[in-house]
């Protein structure tokens, strides 16, 4: 039986992440442009970047010059842009939209590949400790003031 342990956690996501990586070179982008597009997506295609650069460095723990440097090549790319407000809000571009979703569809086509024939109980359970795992984390990190590496 394996024993449920950051080592553990740590080589599925590396892996599952690596499946996904792979189909990402296809689009041209990174595993963080990928994820800043979803977040885009998800604020309805319209976002303030500073919402969205505090959102994804407090999701994935790393320095905001990580993802600022992301979203920076979307823009460049011609994935994103800056609304005329000034520069106060970014939005998906149509292309941006497009990409974004045939990656939805993708990521889709791998979850089942890889999740099937696990039972939905399982996956339940898995699922609540990895939520209760991710929280206790964020909470001390919190306690302790440092929520994401700074950069080296």
């Amino acid at each position: 039986m394996t024993t449920v342990n950051g080592q553990v956690i740590g080589q599925a996501h590396y892996a599952t992440r690596a499946v996904l990586e792979r189909e990402l070179v296809g689009f041209g982008l990174t595993f963080h442009q990928s994820l800043a597009l979803n977040a885009v997506a998800a604020e309805g295609g319209t976002v303030v970047p500073a919402h969205l650069v505090e959102r994804l460095t407090g999701a994935l723990k790393v320095d905001r010059s990580v993802v600022l440097t992301a979203v920076d090549d979307l823009v460049a790319g011609g994935l994103l842009r800056a609304l005329p407000d000034g520069g106060a809000a970014l939005a998906l571009t149509d292309a941006g939209r497009e990409v974004q979703r045939r990656v939805a569809d993708v990521v889709a086509v791998i979850a089942a590949r890889l999740y099937a024939d696990i039972p939905a109980a399982d996956l339940a359970v898995a699922g609540r400790v990895l939520t209760l795992l991710k929280q206790r984390a964020d909470a001390e990190l919190a306690a302790t003031g440092n929520d994401a590496p700074t950069a080296a």
